[in-house]
């Protein structure tokens, strides 16, 4: 070895542009598949109905309380179906404020991917401390009001 060669790790490379396109593109396409496939199957199950093959939220399940996300399979069913009012009342602040925010997340990993470059959104702590607020006052909120 060396008088010069450091110790320790290598640094790791820059990925190329083209391997950042290769697997932006398999990942997106696994992620469609298997949201396709999931759309399928919820288009032909009703979750209003009971005794549906869906998975339970566990926070209802140990809490019998309603979680942020409590509503979000009833709303893609409503929305797959074309009934927006319902599925507001699914789960009104997931429509209206995450739907939109993960639009923009995955656009945005999407455009930057097939540029050949990496997103790596990052969520500081103002960030974190405005998404855990709302999900805590949505859920207070929904569990008082029925």
């Amino acid at each position: 070895m060396s008088p010069g060669t450091p110790w320790g790790p290598a640094e790791p490379a820059e990925p190329s542009a083209t391997s950042v396109r290769v697997r932006t593109v398999r990942q997106a396409s696994i992620a469609l598949g298997a949201g396709a496939a999931a759309a399928v199957y919820l288009w032909h199950t009703d979750p209003h109905q009971p005794g549906q093959l869906l998975l339970p939220c566990p926070f209802k399940w140990t809490t019998g309380l309603l979680c942020p996300l409590c509503g979000g399979t009833r709303m893609a069913y409503d929305l797959m179906h074309g009934d927006v009012v319902r599925a507001f009342h699914d789960n009104a602040v997931l429509l209206t404020l995450a739907g939109p925010v993960v639009a923009y997340a995955v656009g945005r990993w999407l455009v930057a991917g097939i540029g050949g470059r990496v997103y790596r959104p990052r969520l500081r702590a103002r960030g974190n401390a405005v998404v855990l607020g709302i999900a805590a006052a949505w859920t207070v909120a929904r569990n008082l009001v029925g």
